[in-house]
């Protein structure tokens, strides 16, 4: 089951990203071992912190018309921060983990939000064998062109490192 675990934002949050003090440090020293622990165990999939909202826009589409409205966006309780993609058994499993997770809001009140997604077979009734054999296509070279984008990466960290020579001037006459 793949739960998507939004880190809500907080006022501060939406002010970007702060000077460095102990409480942050710490935050992310936990939350680097949180991390760890949930690669280990197979569970992370993804993950990323998000920028305020005044570095986002939002596409609205009504009645035939789509519009962009751009950021900030005043409600902070309803905007996100960071996310997760987990791959877990269950919710009740998702929960567990969650409860680990360091405070992500250190000196702040921090929020986690837990939502499964929808596996595509949950929409077999909704769809025709037509755009499920496409939506597979579709998965299939999504992988492939991430799978094709980490080889150069694997690649790379393996090629020597190569010094850089130092640039000797002969002292001029005088």
């Amino acid at each position: 089951m793949k739960v998507l675990v939004f880190v809500k934002a907080t006022p501060n949050s939406e002010q970007g990203l702060p000077a460095p003090n102990e409480q942050l440090t710490k935050m992310f020293e936990d939350m680097g071992k949180f991390n760890e622990k949930l690669v280990k165990a197979g569970v992370m999939q993804e993950a990323d912190g998000l920028k305020p909202s005044s570095a986002g826009k939002r596409i609205k589409f009504s009645e035939g018309h789509v519009s962009v409205i751009d950021g900030p966006f005043a409600e902070t309780k309803e905007l996100v921060a960071g996310y997760w993609i987990w791959n877990v058994k269950s919710m009740d499993e998702a929960v567990e983990w969650a409860k680990q997770c360091p405070n992500p809001m250190p000196g702040e009140e921090g929020m986690l939000e837990l939502r499964p997604t929808y596996a595509m077979d949950e929409f077999s009734d909704l769809v025709d064998d037509e755009f499920m054999e496409r939506d597979a296509r579709l998965r299939k070279e999504v992988a492939r062109q991430q799978k094709a984008k980490a080889k150069p990466k694997a690649k790379a960290k393996a090629a020597p490192v190569r010094k850089k020579r130092k640039v000797v001037r002969a002292k001029s006459k005088k």
